[in-house]
């Protein structure tokens, strides 16, 4: 069944089309326009953005980071290997998931570190890129209080996580 939802989205797209009398073309070359002044705009915030992760991982800040947040995470049942992960996701969908495969690698599926970063990643979001991408779309200029809660959600998710997976599945 799930085979035939988009021909029959597509096929009821087109016979309202028909019924309504619009032109199909005209209306579709107009909104593809729009789409690409869209990301036209959003574009130098997303180069900024994929700069500033570049330079973040190439810095060592990642690293530094992790171990100067090792105690914390411990204190808090969250596995140090995944302490990469919980910098990078704010900033990178595509990066976060780069360091979940190197934790499910080194540390093997279903162990804690790997159970706690799948958990993350499902509940947290990629903030800075969504606070890019969208509120560029929009033309929002002042996005302070949105990234504080945001990153209030993130840090949620963090703390949450590791006591979640311990709950759960009693291992660490």
């Amino acid at each position: 069944m799930t085979d035939y939802i988009v021909p029959v989205i597509v096929v009821g797209v087109l016979l309202y089309a028909a019924v309504k009398r619009v032109d199909v073309f005209s209306a579709f070359c107009e909104g593809a326009s729009e789409g690409l002044k869209t990301c036209g705009e959003i574009l130098p915030a997303l180069v900024l953005l994929i700069v500033c992760i570049g330079i973040f991982r190439a810095s060592g800040a990642v690293e530094a980071l992790t171990k100067l947040l090792t105690p914390l995470c411990e204190a808090v049942c969250f596995p140090s290997e995944a302490v990469p992960l919980v910098l990078l996701r704010p900033f990178s969908g595509s990066g976060a998931m780069a360091v979940y495969n190197e934790i499910a690698a080194e540390c093997g599926a279903n162990s804690f570190a790997e159970r706690t970063a799948a958990v993350l990643i499902g509940s947290s979001e990629t903030t800075f890129y969504t606070l890019a991408v969208y509120f560029s779309a929009v033309k929002v200029k002042k996005t302070r209080y949105a990234a504080a809660a945001a990153l209030s959600a993130d840090c949620t998710a963090w703390l949450v996580c590791g006591i979640t997976v311990y709950a759960f599945f009693g291992m660490r």
